[in-house]
């Protein structure tokens, strides 16, 4: 069950960021909720790279008692570390965008209800 955990959490995390971007109506707690929904992806991938016992694939010096043969089924996958880096990348600058518009909706409908800004575009 223990071993179930981050995949759990990844599930909890999507669900609450998916609650809070359908069912809530200020635009900053939709950001937010866009926000957890990556987080969750992120611990997704990370999660699905880990292996039990693995070394850093970046490393100097082999382990003890372990050959040159051995290093690639020990070995972490670099790949999904990776993808994590970029995808945190792009959450900030989409995160930044995001907020930059309620700034602009705020200063000119004067609110961040998303109802009350669709009702007075009209």
């Amino acid at each position: 069950m223990i071993y179930n955990l981050p995949f759990l959490t990844v599930v909890a995390l999507i669900a609450i960021g998916m609650y809070a971007m359908l069912f809530k109506k200020n635009l900053i707690k939709i950001a937010i909720g866009l926000t957890i929904v990556e987080s969750g992806v992120n611990l997704f991938l990370i999660t699905l790279g880990y292996r039990e016992g693995g070394i850093a694939p970046i490393f100097t010096n082999l382990p003890p008692g372990m050959s040159p043969e051995e290093i690639p089924e020990k070995m972490v996958l670099p790949v999904p570390q990776a993808l994590t880096l970029t995808s945190i990348v792009i959450g900030v600058a989409v995160l930044a965008l995001i907020l930059s518009l309620a700034i602009r909706i705020y200063r000119h409908y004067g609110t961040l209800n998303a109802e009350e800004v669709r009702r007075l575009k009209e």
